[in-house]
């Protein structure tokens, strides 16, 4: 599947579906959690944690509220306890899974960040690989617009190289 990179802010941007990248307990923390929570307007927080605990690698959907989005899928790719770090197989698990959730959902276009990465303590341009490799092998029926977001620049500029050798 074809796919682009965007520099925005994830939670300004217009999508059936946005991503949080989350640890197994919901608890919505670090930088793309922040920025969903400040612009929902509603109890994204609560909401998100009632669906708490989810297996390493799985994904939970909630109401998107004042985000210009149907439904915010949060996508556990970081253990809350123990090692608190996501691994390779948790990235790609999780990346498929907001896939096929986005699938199931009957999703057009979906903004998903490099998840697993930042504040859950992967190195960005591995994670980063793992996330496009699976997004160009995913096989869509209904996903037609699939982005792959940061607001920082140099991550942007190496996503804009992944995504041209693959």
């Amino acid at each position: 599947m074809e796919f682009s990179i965007v520099f925005d802010d994830i939670a300004e941007q217009e999508a059936d579906a946005l991503v949080n990248a989350a640890e197994t307990s919901l608890e919505m923390e670090g930088a793309v959690a922040d920025a969903l929570q400040s612009a929902a307007n509603g109890p994204i927080t609560e909401t998100a944690q009632s669906e708490a605990p989810l297996p390493l690698g799985s994904v939970a959907v909630t109401e998107a509220y004042d985000l210009d989005a149907t439904y915010l899928i949060h996508a556990a790719a970081t253990p809350s306890y123990g090692s608190s770090q996501a691994s390779a197989a948790s990235i790609r698990a999780a990346t498929n899974a907001v896939l096929s959730e986005a699938e199931q959902l009957g999703c057009q276009s979906l903004v998903m960040p490099v998840i697993g990465t930042g504040t859950a303590g992967f190195e960005f341009k591995e994670g980063a690989h793992i996330v496009c490799k699976a997004i160009a092998a995913h096989e869509s029926f209904s996903l037609d617009d699939v982005q792959v977001i940061t607001n920082i620049e140099q991550e942007h500029d190496y996503l804009k190289r992944i995504a041209a050798n693959i």
